[in-house]
């Protein structure tokens, strides 16, 4: 039994409501719970209660014993002043405002199986608290409870990009930049990725971009990767370049035991992620300008289809040839960069600037784009959920990080709709 729990009967309505009397014998009729409070002050606001027929308007209060009223100290809190009902489980003191008001005191009754089933999802050890009994909720409001976790998802992103904006002095083009290569270096080395753009700003590739060479030059200069003696021309053509343009541009490049290269397939090596980076750069010019008029995943997708230079056809690090193979974006690759990176700062964008047919628009993109392929959403498909996109995908990784792996079971849609269950009855393990 915790607070929590019994803020969730109340607020939901889930108590025993028809001749209810406060522990001093006065008859209550609780016509409006009120609104619930999620930061300081009363657990709920604006609620409506009917005392001996005089009619309250004001705050609830609810604990689960009366006399943590005075161990949480809100006596000595003006705004638990306007408190109309104390709610408790259990009533062990009196409670006053000021000297003279006593409070009206309800004890919540409510049926035991509600707590039962609550218990249940809490000591659970399953990969998810209701991994037995999703499957049992309507696909209606599986779909609504997704659609809150897409948003809230998007937000959080949006957040992300905004402070990156801010930084940036408001350019989306710069943000749009340094967004994509974080991507670009995946999990693994998406912190150094993002560092590589936030030392070589987009103005500087700009100026180079008619010269793939150049560019590669300085992504891979300013990455720290040029600073070994090697007998390879083409490397010796980098060093000279960068060593031009960063005295040009008086860079400083990042340390390179930055880059993480342990067990990952070469396809993923740091120096083929920046070969591609800067082939994208190279085909590009205002790219976030033309996202923002593509109108399908597919139209941004193919953006994303570029080839390295020759040398990289035919090597993964310097100076050492393999065999010829065209080392362009993968489509799982291009789906990731755009699912991570181009859809949330659209949505930001149409967030900032009052555009709701660009969120509308980073929505649909999801819904075109196949779902993630992961271990996670492997569990949600054994789990009876259908997982149609990447939309759903998205949806369903928010809900697992941020509520399932919590236990916040009662702010879930789906552990509110199981708690209610009556015949709930968990499978045995």
């Amino acid at each position: 039994m915790n607070e929590e729990f019994l803020q969730f009967i109340w607020g939901h309505k889930l108590f025993n409501i028809q001749n209810l009397f406060s522990t001093g014998g006065d008859k209550i009729e609780v016509l409006n719970v009120g609104r619930q409070n999620k930061d300081a002050g009363p657990d709920f606001f604006d609620a409506r209660v009917k005392i001996n027929d005089v009619m309250w308007a004001g705050n609830v209060e609810i604990h689960i014993k009366s006399s943590l009223w005075y161990q949480h100290k809100h006596q000595q809190d003006s705004a638990y002043d306007n408190v109309i009902l104390h709610v408790v489980y259990e009533d062990d003191a009196d409670v006053f405002i000021g000297e003279t008001r006593k409070l009206p005191c309800l004890i919540l009754k409510f049926d035991s199986c509600l707590l039962d089933n609550y218990n249940q999802l809490m000591h659970s050890t399953q990969w998810i608290p209701c991994y037995d009994e999703i499957s049992s909720v309507e696909k209606f409001f599986v779909r609504n409870w997704l659609d809150r976790m897409i948003l809230e998802r998007l937000e959080r992103k949006s957040a992300d990009v905004k402070k990156m904006l801010k930084l940036n002095k408001n350019s989306w083009e710069e943000t749009f930049y340094q967004i994509i290569a974080r991507y670009f270096g995946m999990k693994v080395n998406a912190d150094p990725f993002q560092q590589l753009a936030q030392v070589l700003p987009l103005r500087i590739l700009a100026r180079q971009k008619n010269s793939l060479l150049q560019l590669e030059a300085l992504l891979f200069g300013q990455a720290g990767m040029l600073n070994e003696s090697i007998d390879d021309i083409y490397y010796k053509s980098l060093q000279q370049e960068y060593l031009f343009l960063a005295n040009k541009y008086e860079l400083e490049p990042l340390p390179f035991h930055r880059w993480k290269w342990l067990r990952l397939r070469p396809g993923n090596f740091p120096t083929i992620r920046i070969a591609q980076l800067a082939a994208l750069i190279h085909k590009s010019s205002s790219l976030f300008s033309k996202i923002l008029v593509c109108t399908s995943a597919k139209d941004i997708q193919q953006l994303f289809e570029i080839k390295v230079s020759d040398y990289w056809k035919t090597h993964y690090q310097f100076g050492v040839e393999s065999k010829s193979k065209s080392k362009q974006l993968g489509k799982m690759t291009i789906n990731s960069i755009i699912i991570n990176s181009v859809v949330p700062i659209l949505f930001c964008y149409g967030e900032i600037n009052g555009d709701e047919l660009k969120k509308e628009k980073a929505l649909k993109i999801l819904e075109e784009i196949p779902e993630e392929k992961n271990s996670i959403i492997e569990r949600w498909k054994e789990c009876g959920v259908e997982v149609k996109s990447s939309w759903y995908s998205q949806a369903l990784l928010q809900l697992k990080m941020n509520y399932c792996n919590e236990y916040r079971c009662l702010q879930c849609e789906f552990g509110n709709r199981i708690i209610r269950m009556k015949n709930y009855q968990p499978h045995p393990k």
